[in-house]
């Protein structure tokens, strides 16, 4: 069974940072595409950041410079450090893989990261 869970959402000062985390199960984890998508109350979940298996990234525009994916194959995890976080960084945060073996695609629970001003 492919699992997902995430942690390390909350709230936070505009400014301050964060570090989210994705553990996964039941997959072949060093073979995925790894993701961050968020969704903010009444808007349509967006990508934030991804990693291919072989550690190439890609990040949406709004958040370049400030957001950092990466990922711990021993660990099956892959991390979204975030950092000058912003109030309109306020969402869920989603983690997305695309598995190989199982084929198909998965999501976390989400977590909450809420930035006051």
């Amino acid at each position: 069974q492919v699992q997902l869970v995430e942690s390390g959402g909350g709230l936070v000062q505009a400014g301050g940072s964060l570090r989210l985390s994705c553990a996964a199960s039941g997959t072949v984890f060093v073979l995925n595409d790894m993701g961050w998508y968020r969704q903010a109350p009444g808007k349509q979940r967006e990508p934030v950041a991804g990693i291919t298996p072989g550690g190439s990234t890609v990040y949406a525009d709004s958040v370049k410079g400030r957001f950092t994916i990466s990922r711990d194959a021993p660990k099956n995890t892959v991390y979204l450090q975030m950092i000058t976080l912003k109030p309109e960084d306020t969402a869920v945060y989603y983690c997305h893989m695309h598995s190989v073996w199982p084929r198909g695609d998965y999501w976390g629970q989400g977590t909450q990261v809420t930035v006051s001003s």
